[in-house]
């Protein structure tokens, strides 16, 4: 049995995902995980730091860990990489000013040894807010098309409204289940 194998088994038992969310400050990163777990968004602060929440979906331990978007924070995602099994990168469908800066801080983190594999969920964010680029026009600008190195999907979403969230969230965790739970 190789290692891999052995990795799988013991994954199998724990039934563990640890999910990294990630996206440029204010894109809704911690409404999203707020909205998801039912929680009151009626007061959000930025995140300075980290945030781990956890909650079991669909017969899997999510372990969602929110991460802090600012530009001072950036360096330190790195710290977060490990035992990754999926990433939900968060964009504001209504900043088109900062969507060059998207594209670019989500290709750094693809290229990343530590998340290799890992699926990766597009929320494009804030589709409730007039002049939101729909989901089709932010694959074009963040160059979606052209990751080949992890399993992809862009949702349109609303972190406010809930509209589309668990959309997303189950087809992350059926992406990452196919790729690492063995079945029985």
């Amino acid at each position: 049995m190789g290692l891999l194998s052995i990795l799988k088994k013991m994954k199998q038992k724990e039934k563990d995902c640890r999910i990294l969310m990630l996206g440029l400050d204010n894109a809704g990163k911690t409404t999203i995980v707020k909205k998801f777990l039912g929680e009151d968004i009626t007061t959000i602060s930025p995140t300075f730091g980290f945030n781990i929440k956890t909650v079991e979906h669909k017969g899997l331990n999510l372990n969602i860990w929110d991460v802090g978007g600012q530009r001072s924070l950036r360096s330190y995602w790195r710290n977060y990489f490990e035992e990754t099994d999926g990433v939900v990168w968060v964009v504001d469908s209504a900043d088109r000013r900062r969507l060059e800066d998207c594209r670019v801080e989500l290709h750094t983190l693809l290229v990343q040894e530590r998340l290799a594999g890992a699926s990766l969920l597009v929320f494009a964010n804030k589709q409730d807010l007039p002049g939101a680029m729909t989901a089709e026009e932010i694959r074009k600008v963040l160059q979606l098309d052209s990751i080949e190195t992890h399993h992809w999907m862009i949702v349109p979403c609303s972190a406010v409204t809930g509209d589309q969230l668990l959309e997303g969230v189950n087809w992350l965790t059926s992406d990452i289940s196919s790729r690492i739970f063995t079945m029985d």
